[in-house]
């Protein structure tokens, strides 16, 4: 079956994960992906470890199937010369290095533009090209000075990083966005452009209500561990065995969570009837609510609950997590056949789905070989 992006080449010379992640999600959808590696061991991913699969990096393997890689070491004239006739072969070229490190090898955006000018050229830097240039962009760095750590974790855990590099997982999908963006645009025109994304311009984006607060009022928001800010119940709560999250966002979802938890009162209680008094009073609300729900289980009260039309549900770790999408008929891991491996390279499939033009898992991820072998 034909894949929506069938027919489109990409010179990846990204690397560890925001732009590798947005490269993978075209590849999947059906682009030809060239990633460009150096010799020296490749992508820095290839090397974090553990945990490892069969030898490889799990880190390395999440984001690059579908890709074929291309080892070049571009501070040769041969390599530079081999990386510069890819990119006349391409559509898009995306690339997270330091601000002028293309340019220095002659594959800046203004250097293949007059010989490819339909190419999409998307650039992922931490801080952007201007004041920030210089600056390293890590994932760590970024949730703590975009402030991402200041509204995560409690005053009792002090700021706290999210379990995953979530900054660059976000920024990698505004760069597939605005690849397709700009891809539409020379479906129309012909013109290519200069696509740029950054870490910390993503990050103030991805705060959405938390950034929206500070910018409209000046407020500062701080850290409430589970609890969110303007809802309430919208947080974790304890039952007899796991904690449980319940997100009562309105009236009538709370009126069915206290129903389900016997304790319909509750929804009549002048500190409980709307969402503005249940924030006033969440101390009292939390103490009424976890009493009944401490006499069953986590998974009890998200099967009683979920029935009655009320979101929540257990927290999970990643094998629940699977489990449960399994249970529900997602269909979350994918097999991805290898004939230079000896087992099946198994993977998290993509996350969108498509009545006509489906993703698909073509290759593996692509094992690494030293310069005399690529050649």
């Amino acid at each position: 079956m034909t894949g929506a992006l069938d027919g489109l080449r990409v010179a990846d010379f990204g690397r560890v994960l925001a732009a590798p992640y947005a490269t993978m999600l075209l590849a999947d959808l059906g682009a030809e992906v060239v990633k460009v590696e150096r010799p020296d061991g490749g992508d820095e991913t290839r090397s974090w470890g553990p945990p490892w699969s069969a030898g490889e990096s799990t880190y390395f393997l999440s984001v690059n199937r579908n890709k074929t890689s291309l080892v070049l070491d571009l501070g040769t004239g041969a390599g530079r010369a081999e990386a510069r006739g890819l990119v006349a072969s391409c559509d898009v070229v995306v690339e997270n290095f330091r601000t002028g490190t293309m340019e220095r090898f002659g594959l800046g955006y203004d250097d293949v533009r007059t010989t490819n000018p339909g190419l999409v050229y998307c650039s992922v830097t931490g801080f952007g090209p201007h004041a920030g240039a210089e600056l390293p962009g890590y994932d760590l760095v970024m949730q703590a000075v975009g402030g991402l750590m200041s509204v995560t974790g409690s005053a009792e855990s002090g700021p706290t990083k999210v379990g995953v590099a979530l900054v660059d997982v976000v920024t990698g999908l505004h760069a597939t966005a605005g690849i397709l963006a700009a891809l539409r645009h020379r479906d129309r025109t012909g013109e290519g452009q200069r696509v740029e994304v950054n870490l910390m311009s993503s990050m103030l984006s991805a705060l959405t209500n938390q950034a929206s607060t500070f910018v409209a009022t000046g407020q500062v928001p701080t850290p409430m561990g589970n609890r969110h800010p303007s809802i309430a119940p919208y947080e974790v709560l304890a039952t007899a065995d796991r904690p449980l999250a319940v997100a009562a966002a309105n009236d009538r979802l709370f009126a069915r969570l206290v129903s389900g938890l016997g304790r319909p009162e509750l929804s009549d209680d002048a500190r409980f009837r709307t969402n503005t008094s249940r924030v006033a009073h969440r101390g009292a609300l939390v103490g009424e609510l976890e009493e009944a729900l401490r006499q069953e289980s986590a998974d009890h009260w998200f099967e009683l609950l979920s029935g009655l039309g009320v979101p929540c549900g257990p927290i999970n770790d990643l094998a629940q997590a699977f489990a449960l999408a399994e249970r529900l008929g997602l269909e979350p891991v994918v097999d991805i056949e290898d004939p230079d491996r000896t087992d099946p390279v198994r993977s998290v499939a993509h996350p969108i789905s498509f009545s006509a033009t489906p993703a698909s898992y073509r290759v593996a991820p692509p094992l690494f070989l030293a310069p005399a072998e690529a050649r």
